[in-house]
């Protein structure tokens, strides 16, 4: 009992230290809102003109606004792994472990530090959506438990970063990588179109996809209403997230070494 309440302190320290880094520098938030701002501006209007892609009665802007939201956080999350190539460069990491923290409350603190950012990214963007026409569903129940999903994919994105990180050794290594599995990662979900619309091989792909059963989850909350898998896809999300994180803790022993 102990030692889980001092694994949960460890937890809790380190997502009060990356809010208190965001406190004290916003400036990249705002800029990683720009992509997500660009992709509903621009794409979104654009597409709308099309009116080939079934969207289920909404708006192609707000069918597509969870995926872009989702597309934005899981950016931030997985790109999260450079701060831990640079604190070992840096040596900050080895002053981290010879603490008495495990290394498991280490990457679930690291994860969900994560989330953090992911949250402030979503308040960014939600308004902006606002005000270009998109129609939320005004439930606070529905935002909250919306946010806490938001809150625990990145923290499985982030598990992936981690683990990505321990089999690199410097950051400009880390950056493509980055790239590339997000992007496939965005477009191989229902994020901008059904996935009943892919080829056999990409729909394969987007139903083990976990940011498919985030977009799906988020959509309902917010923008159609339709929760009827909802049951479904936090069960997918998590199962997601628990293995990542006892992955990324097993692979993290390897950045020390």
């Amino acid at each position: 009992m102990i030692a889980m309440m001092d694994s949960l302190r460890n937890i809790l320290v380190m997502i009060e230290l990356e809010a208190r880094r965001i406190r004290h520098d916003r400036t990249e938030l705002y800029v990683r809102a720009v992509q997500p701002v660009l992709w509903l501006v621009i794409y979104g209007s654009v597409m709308s003109s099309v009116k080939l892609i079934p969207t289920g009665g909404m708006s192609y802007i707000a069918y597509i606004t969870p995926g872009v939201l989702l597309q934005s956080t899981a950016f931030v999350s997985i790109f999260f792994g450079l701060t831990i190539v640079w604190e070992k460069e840096s040596g900050i990491l080895k002053k981290l472990l010879v603490t008495p923290a495990s290394r498991y409350s280490i990457v679930i603190g690291r994860s969900m530090a994560a989330g953090v950012r992911s949250i402030l990214q979503a308040v960014i963007i939600i308004p902006i959506a606002m005000l270009i026409g998109v129609a939320f569903i005004p439930n606070p129940a529905y935002f909250i438990l919306a946010f806490a999903l938001i809150f625990l994919i990145s923290a499985g994105f982030a598990a992936i970063s981690i683990f990505i990180a321990s089999f690199l050794k410097t950051r400009e290594r880390f950056m493509g990588i980055g790239q590339a599995i997000t992007f496939p990662l965005f477009f191989a979900s229902n994020a901008l179109y059904p996935i009943e619309l892919m080829p056999p091989l990409l729909k394969e792909f987007a139903l083990v996809n976990p940011m498919s059963y985030a977009v799906d989850a988020i959509r309902g909350l917010l923008i159609s209403g339709n929760i009827s898998n909802l049951a479904f896809d936090i069960s997918a999300i998590t199962i997601f997230v628990v293995v990542m994180l006892a992955i990324a803790s097993v692979s993290f022993k390897r950045i020390i070494e």
